[in-house]
């Protein structure tokens, strides 16, 4: 059995690829490449297109294709990570240049900027890319441009020192959620394991995820709406290690992992009866040896004690061996656990940016190959390959990518609003408002009086001493405040003001429930969100008389649901959806993962806005700038 299976090199189950009829092997694929492929199929390997004549235990014979449009094969593995030493080199190599670089937004921003100007600007950059890495003038001239685009769009540039957050929509209506690392592949992937497993427990989803060596890529649903900042805090140094051993049981290296240590172990054969025992085989039965060593790995996840996903590993010498090897030798948790001290300790900055489409910086992280991906999914399912990015980088207008155009704002705020022409308009306009204060829907009073006459809405008054109790930022006022509802929304108002005088009182529908007072404001909110633009707490409050306190608690709770997101969005804040945070705010984040407690009581300055309003507002603002940079 040591003579015919032993050897510690693993069994990568791929087949050759052999030319006929010279009988020249040309390369490999993976099995299940191979297996799925058929005769006359086209496959590319280097730069030669091959078409295949049949494929044989262990190899794929092909030939010569004369350069007919191809496939390209897949193989699945790992490809080996940039190390550690390297990667804080590179990650200096881009700390020196953000230095050299010089921060001039004027130019940076302007898009009517001479080409000429910038490499003079940029001179010292180019001179020392030339002199200390030894590139030629067009190389250093490309990398000063790709850095100074990139830092335009986020606001700074990725090292070692600064993580950057970055979150953007994509062409299926989703988000994708970019961290700039600068680690190596083997830090990123235990991040982005780690993360993954936070998201799927917080969230009860399976989500698509990969890790490369610039950073991690997570692939985020519809309903998934969270603080962008927070995502630093969904990780703590204390709890990695566990978090990461239970994110390996169900991630692909560990079968394989399993698979090498067990047949290392001589507890799978590689031969028997003189025969090769197939791949296919040695992974059966690799499962099969899993089953009975480690039961909970292979059981039903229904069938969890308490429904939860947590997998008590026993103390087998194979199992604990391939749990050592997923987390020191295909990741580096030793790594990942300094790094989080560091960032908890406020030694790292981390920034969060929301922007309309992905920076120059995400451009490799999201077409990574399928040895970076953290799941299952295939290549043609992925979501980050729906991305569409720029063709083309001009630097010059990099700057407009991180920010909000205005009239795309105005422009959906004014289409989101309700159109009202007539009193069934008007009707539908209240079912959805629920709520509309006087002042609010003057345009719209015309068609008033034919909803009222029959009974399809009334006018309610609220005291003044109401008003107040309700909201105290309404003691401005001098008289009561009148306002419409539908009648099929008179129970929920009722809850709101019980002491509310109604003209006409619609008696029959008094008899209907009412609802709790704080399922009365989130619908209220839920449903103006939908006919608003972006805008805050405060501003919402003012205008439906409500509490800002209760306003900004149905914003939250809209936002646990993935039905508006939280930001900075217009001129008037800070730089738009970018927020940058220390040391001190992280103990706040990290006890608050769905919420950021600190942005949840600014009213003023925090802005949300409804998930698809906010993905039409970055649909136009993509627009406005690739007709910017139209050919004339």
């Amino acid at each position: 059995m040591a003579i015919t299976s032993g050897g510690a090199i693993p069994d990568t189950a791929n087949y050759l690829v052999v030319a006929e009829p010279e009988g020249t092997v040309v390369g490999s694929v993976d099995e299940d490449f191979a297996v799925e492929s058929l005769a006359g199929d086209i496959i590319l390997l280097g730069n030669s297109s091959w078409r295949i004549r049949g494929v044989e235990t262990g190899k794929v014979r092909v030939e010569d294709a004369h350069g007919a449009a191809p496939t390209i094969p897949f193989w699945r593995g790992e490809a080996p990570s940039r190390t550690a030493e390297l990667s804080a080199e590179v990650a200096a190599l881009r700390s020196e240049l953000d230095r050299l670089i010089p921060r001039d937004t004027s130019s940076e921003s302007n898009h009517l900027a001479p080409h000429a100007s910038r490499f003079t600007r940029d001179a010292s950059a180019i001179s020392w890319l030339q002199e200390e890495c030894g590139l030629d003038r067009r190389g250093a001239e490309q990398t000063v441009a790709y850095v100074s685009a990139g830092r335009a769009v986020l606001g700074a540039v990725p090292t070692q020192q600064t993580i950057l957050a970055e979150r953007f929509f994509d062409e299926g209506g989703g988000m994708q959620l970019v961290l700039h690392a600068p680690f190596g592949g083997r830090l990123n992937r235990a991040l982005g394991l780690a993360l993954r497993k936070r998201f799927c427990t917080t969230f009860d989803v399976e989500l698509q995820a990969a890790a490369t060596d610039e950073g991690i890529v997570i692939s985020l649903g519809e309903r998934h709406s969270f603080p962008l900042n927070a995502v630093f805090g969904f990780v703590r140094s204390e709890t990695v290690r566990e978090v990461l051993t239970q994110a390996i049981l169900a991630a692909p290296m560990f079968m394989s992992r399993w698979r090498w240590n067990a047949t290392r172990a001589l507890a799978l054969l590689r031969f028997a009866n003189g025969q090769r025992v197939p791949p296919q085989i040695q992974r059966m039965r690799a499962e099969d040896l899993l089953a009975a060593v480690f039961p909970a790995a292979t059981a039903c996840q229904d069938n969890h004690p308490g429904g939860t996903a947590y997998l008590a590993t026993p103390d087998h010498p194979l199992v604990q061996e391939t749990i050592r090897d997923c987390l020191t030798e295909a990741m580096d948790v030793d790594g990942l656990e300094t790094l989080l001290r560091r960032i908890e300790q406020g030694a790292v900055q981390c920034v969060a940016v929301d922007t309309p489409m992905p920076s120059p910086f995400c451009h490799e992280i999201l077409n990574a190959n399928p040895y970076a991906y953290l799941d299952d999914a295939p290549l043609e399912e992925r979501r980050a390959r729906a991305v569409e990015m720029r063709r083309s980088l001009p630097p010059d207008l990099a700057g407009n990518i991180g920010a909000l155009d205005q009239a795309a704002i105005a422009e959906v705020a004014e289409e989101a609003w309700p159109v009202v022409r007539d009193a069934d308009e008007l009707h539908d306009a209240l079912l959805t408002l629920i709520w509309v204060p006087e002042g609010q829907g003057s345009d719209w009073a015309t068609y008033l009086p034919a909803l009222t006459e029959a009974g399809r809405a009334t006018v309610l008054e609220i005291g003044l001493s109401e008003t107040t109790n309700l909201a105290p930022h309404s003691s401005r006022l001098t008289s009561s405040i009148r306002g419409w509802v539908a009648a099929e929304r008179l129970a929920l108002i009722r809850s709101l003001f019980p002491d509310a005088e109604f003209n006409p009182r619609l008696e029959g529908f008094t008899s209907v429930p009412v609802p709790e007072r704080e399922a009365s404001i989130l619908a209220i909110v839920q449903g103006w969100m939908e006919c608003t633009g972006p805008t805050t707490a405060g501003e919402l409050a003012d205008r439906l008389h409500l509490p800002t306190q209760a306003i900004n608690t149905a914003l939250l709770q809209l936002e646990s649901q993935g039905q508006v997101l939280r930001g900075r969005f217009r001129p008037d804040g800070a730089r738009p959806a970018s927020v940058a945070f220390g040391a001190s705010d992280f103990g706040e984040l990290s006890r608050a993962v769905a919420m950021d407690a600190r942005d949840a009581t600014d009213a003023k300055t925090q802005e949300w806005c409804d998930r698809r309003l906010l993905a039409r507002i970055h649909r136009l603002t993509i627009g406005t700038l690739r007709r910017e940079i139209e050919p004339v």
